[in-house]
């Protein structure tokens, strides 16, 4: 049975951010980020601790086509995705969140 999915606002923007800048570059490959975007949210969904842990809270799922991991937070009720991260900028700059 899926379990909800709720974005942080900080992930929110980050995705808004990323999506936009492909955008700029290419409406096919903007759609194709937002297409594995929403596959992470379903996936993580479905099976949220089958991707490896960070830390003992966090977990990440990577994106297998573009440069980005969503990493998440497991609880009883619903997943938290805290930051949809780009793999080499600011490492670990989620974890106060």
């Amino acid at each position: 049975m899926p379990v909800e999915v709720r974005l942080h606002p900080s992930a929110e923007q980050e995705l808004r951010a990323a999506y936009l800048w492909y955008l700029d570059r290419s409406i096919i490959v903007a759609e194709a980020f937002q297409f594995e975007t929403d596959h992470a949210i379903e996936a993580i969904s479905e099976s949220p601790d089958r991707w490896p842990r960070l830390t003992e809270s966090e977990r990440r799922y990577v994106f297998p086509r573009f440069p980005f991991s969503l990493i998440y937070r497991v609880n009883s009720q619903f997943v938290e995705v805290i930051s949809i991260a780009h793999q080499k900028r600011k490492p670990g700059y989620w974890s106060g969140l």
